[in-house]
Parts: structure tokens; sequence; C-alpha cells
């Protein structure tokens, strides 16, 4: 793999690694980022219309459209007595922003060869221009302040084509918030009330992307075929913070799950508030270093952190040694709990080239492989609870008695009899 140019800095804050004891994630402090600041004299916005509704029809301003049920999603039925659980597969993508790396259209192809759905968090301010910034209010910080960039108008249009494909060919929508603001005075610090503000502008940003890159009148560009008032059932939060005050708000709202816990173990899931409660795991580490954790959070950007800190572009020549490594980290997790209690695997990802493209390389060799295996389910996390809606609540508590990678002792016959 030959070196690739040194790039500027991402356009994200992001999650750094995880100790063994307990899996926890922090960020890379804003100022590594260079966001856009608001100094500058703000621009005039565009006046945002009333949100309304015909059924079966455009929403609003035409962002948004109801085009019925969403195509290929699969019809769940609860386990028989003696059924071996499947083994669910979630890989989700926080951000989602379409750039012009392309690999928002690289992951939706791969998707669609390997029979596999997707969730999409989707970062309400990549639906809104950076010029129309001062539309965002963020909770306990200044108008129009963000930790993420802005994209351009370009971009964002780029970005709801890609959500708008991705959702027909039955991907999941959910949401990364807006302005991923962690640490100390980041969203760990909001209320709830602050939760409501934030998603309410997210769901706003989204179903006026048409107005705010002025592409009202633009027949050829469709709207997003969903209404999102409806896909939206969950999302994950900035560096995994503040869910404590979010879940309330999550709950009033009827969303279904929550994926912002701060990490756990490959065991079937529990609720809090009402949710299903779905954190990213800590996954065994292949070749780690002596004295350092022999597992790591599922997710690229701390498998990055654990190799090269927080140095986005390590040392090329380790480029090979870390692919394998994140490629069977990946495959250890998915293993432990294929062979052992069957508990879904939860993995996040970035649209991102850290260290040259690496991570995006071991997650596609990983889904392929997984792919193959007997009993294998790709899946969203919408379509995980769905399947989990539907089961017999006391075989599922059975499931949650089964430690990482332990299968039934009698036997999954004898054991979900």
């Amino acid at each position: 793999m030959s070196p690739a140019p040194r790039r500027a800095p991402s356009r994200r804050t992001f999650l750094i690694g995880a100790s063994a004891a307990a899996v926890t994630a922090g960020c890379i402090p804003a100022a590594q980022e260079n966001p856009p600041r608001i100094s500058t004299p703000p621009t005039s916005a565009p006046r945002t219309p009333t949100a309304t509704k015909t059924s079966g029809g455009p929403i609003g301003d035409g962002s948004t459209a109801d085009t019925g049920p969403q195509p290929h999603q699969p019809r769940w039925k609860r386990l028989k007595p003696g059924e071996v659980p499947p083994q669910f597969v979630v890989f989700s993508w926080d951000g989602s922003a379409s750039l012009d790396s392309g690999l928002f259209p690289r992951f939706r192809r791969l998707a669609q060869e390997n029979g596999a759905s997707m969730t999409f968090f989707l970062s309400g301010l990549y639906a809104l221009p950076e010029r129309h910034r001062r539309l965002y209010h963020p909770p306990q910080h200044p108008v129009g302040a963000s930790d993420i960039s802005f994209l351009t108008t370009r971009h964002v249009i780029s970005t709801m084509r890609q959500i708008g494909r991705a959702w027909t060919e039955g991907h999941e929508i959910g949401t990364h918030f807006n302005g991923h603001f962690c640490g100390t005075n980041g969203v760990s610090r909001w209320s709830a009330a602050d939760w409501d503000s934030e998603i309410k502008q997210a769901k706003r940003f989204v179903k006026t992307w048409k107005t705010t890159t002025g592409t009202t009148g633009d027949r050829d560009l469709p709207p997003l075929p969903f209404d999102y008032e409806k896909e939206l059932i969950g999302g994950r939060t900035p560096c995994l913070e503040g869910q404590t005050h979010l879940l309330p708000t999550a709950e009033r709202l009827g969303w279904r799950y929550d994926a912002s816990s701060p990490g756990a173990a490959q065991v079937w899931p529990t609720k809090k508030h009402g949710l299903w409660d779905l954190p990213l795991q800590a996954l065994p580490f292949p070749d780690a270093t002596a004295g350092k954790s022999k597992h790591v959070l599922s997710m690229d950007y701390n498998l990055m952190y654990k190799q090269s800190g927080a140095d986005t572009y390590g040392d090329p020549a380790m480029w090979p040694r870390w692919r394998a490594q994140a490629r069977d980290a990946y495959l250890a997790g998915f293993e432990r709990a294929h062979q052992g209690n069957r508990a879904p695997l939860f993995i996040g990802n970035h649209f991102e080239q850290w260290n040259g493209g690496i991570y995006m390389d071991a997650v596609e060799d990983a889904l392929v492989e997984m792919a193959k295996k007997p009993g294998v389910k790709l899946v969203s996390f919408r379509q995980f609870v769905d399947w989990l809606d539907v089961q017999d609540p006391h075989v599922l508590a059975r499931l949650r008695k089964l430690p990482p990678g332990t299968r039934p002792a009698q036997g999954w016959k004898s054991f979900l009899r």
C-alpha cells in the first residue's frame, strides 16, 4: 500500500481509546479540528417554512416526502422452541456526510453486494449549508457554534442524495444530533430540555434542506423519500456522552432505542427508560502491546487511537499490520458471539481515511467474511429492535443470562425449549 499524502485535519471530533476494565470514550479537543467560527458577519437566512404535510406526498417545502412503507424490510417471527438465534451484526455510521472521498456510495454498494442493511446516523448540520449556520442555536453555546464543520451547499446536496438512496435500499436513517460538543463543555451537561431543542433542530434542518440550499424549484432533485418524524427512532450521541438526560426526552418522543452507552460486553441487550440500550462493545484486540488493554471498543476511531494515538496519519510502514489488526478485532468479536451466546455485534464507523483508509478496508474485509457465515443477519438498528420486539420476553431474559462467548451448556435446543 503506497503512502497517501498527509491530509488536513478531519471534519469531525471523534471517540478515543478504551480501557480493559471500563470501555469509555472521549474526544480530540475542538481546537485540533479548526471548525469555522462565527466571528464573521452573519449572512441573511432564508425563511423556514412551516412543516406541513399532505398524506402520501411532499412534506413542507418538499425536502421530504411520504412515499409509503420502506422497501427491503424483513418480516420477523418469534424464535421457535430450541431454535438457534440469528447472529445479528449492525454496521453503523456516525455523521454520514457525502464528501469527495466516495465512501458513502462505496459502502452502499458493499451492502447491496452482501445483502446487508446498515444504520446511518446523520448529523443534522450536514443538512444545513455553512452559509446558514446561524440558523443553529446549540444548547449552552453561541448561535452558529459547532465542533464539527458545516458542509458546503454542494456537499449538503450530495449528502441528501446519498441519504435518500440509502433509505430506498433499506437502510435506516438515525441521528448523530448536530454540533458534536464533547468533554467538560459538551453534551454531558445538557438537560432533557436541551436535548429536546437539539433534536427538534436536527429534524428541522433535514426537513428544510431544500430551502437552505436554494433548490426548492429543482424538479430533478428528489426529496428524501421518508417522513423524518416517523423514520427517526434512535441515535448515537457525540462521544457517547449525555445519555442520562437524553433518555427521558427520547422516551417521550417515542424513540425505540439508543446507541449512546459508553461501551459494554457482548451480551444480549436490555432496556433503559423504555428504549433498547444498544452500546458499542469491547472486542478482543489481537497482538495487544504488553501492559496494554487486550480489548478495544467496536469503533474505527478507537482502533486507530489504540494504534497511532490521536495522529490520524501514523507511520505508513505500519498500515498493513494495523489494517490486519483492525479486521481481526472485528472478526474476533464476531466469532466470539457466533460460536458463543449469539449476542448481537454492534460496529461504529466514520467516513474517514485515517491512516491511509485502512479502517475502511478493514470494515469491508470483515463484513464480507461475516456475510459468508451461516445464520448471520446484517441489519440496521431499526431492524434489530423490530426483531427484539416480536420475541417472547422470557426467551430474551434467558438469552441475557449467557456471558460473552458462552454457549448454552446443554445446547440451544434444551436452553430455549
